[in-house]
């Protein structure tokens, strides 16, 4: 036999086993697609609970012509701010010190620099609620001219126990749904395919804006200002994709 028709022979051989393999694979393939059917059902978990966190800004603006000065002066009073704080019971790790802006001021024709400013911010975290309302007046009177965020939210380990919570129950939801669909339309469960969480941004909606007070002296005896902490709702979505038999 010729070798080049020999050749020919087992390449054509080759391409009819090729295109019997894949005429074979795309039939198996398009058979199982038409089986696997499938539908989307969602659910959502709500839970409600009393923060236990209360999380607030304060902070001290300065100014001043001379920069060392000003400099010395904004600290000692904002660290008599902070050693008020902690000797009202709130931990280091709590506090702490999140803007610090030096600007310089100019004359009106924005040529010469005639005095500086300074506006320090620190985060201040509260584990005990009741001491909430002292501390914001009581860092006012102890030299702070504004205060703001203020933001009753939970711990770590308290939200992560209600998002769990409220996890059980948007999926119990979504299945109790599942099941009755496939009830009313007449077909069988199948296997649970995939599972998305969506779980909504928890948006903080504080009863105070700010705190401010303008300028130095002047201060008399303040109140305390009344906060309470409300109802939070934690929410958590669930879609579940389930095969029709």
């Amino acid at each position: 036999m010729d070798k080049q028709l020999k050749y020919s022979i087992i390449a054509g051989i080759f391409l009819l086993v090729g295109a019997t393999y894949w005429y074979v694979y795309n039939y198996s393939y398009n058979i199982h697609a038409a089986s696997y059917r499938t539908f989307v059902v969602n659910g959502e978990g709500k839970v409600n609970a009393i923060p236990n966190v209360f999380i607030f800004n304060v902070g001290l603006i300065s100014e001043g012509t001379d920069l060392s000065n000003l400099q010395r002066e904004n600290s000692e009073k904002m660290n008599k701010i902070i050693n008020y704080f902690k000797n009202e019971g709130v931990e280091s790790k709590d506090i702490e010190t999140i803007q610090y802006n030096l600007s310089p001021k100019y004359d009106k024709d924005g040529k010469n620099i005639i005095g500086y400013r300074i506006e320090q911010t620190v985060s201040v975290k509260v584990r005990n609620l009741e001491k909430v309302s002292k501390l914001l007046k009581g860092a006012i009177e102890n030299g702070a001219n504004y205060v703001n965020n203020l933001n009753f939210t939970f711990d770590d380990e308290i939200k992560l126990k209600l998002e769990n919570e409220a996890r059980e129950k948007a999926i119990k939801e979504a299945k109790e749904k599942a099941l009755a669909i496939a009830k009313s339309a007449g077909f069988k469960l199948g296997r649970l395919v995939t599972v998305y969480e969506f779980t909504p941004p928890f948006y903080e909606i504080p009863p105070v804006k700010s705190i401010g007070f303008g300028g130095e002296g002047g201060i008399r005896e303040l109140p305390e200002p009344k906060v309470e902490p409300g109802s939070k709702e934690i929410k958590v979505q669930i879609n579940l994709t389930y095969e029709i038999k």
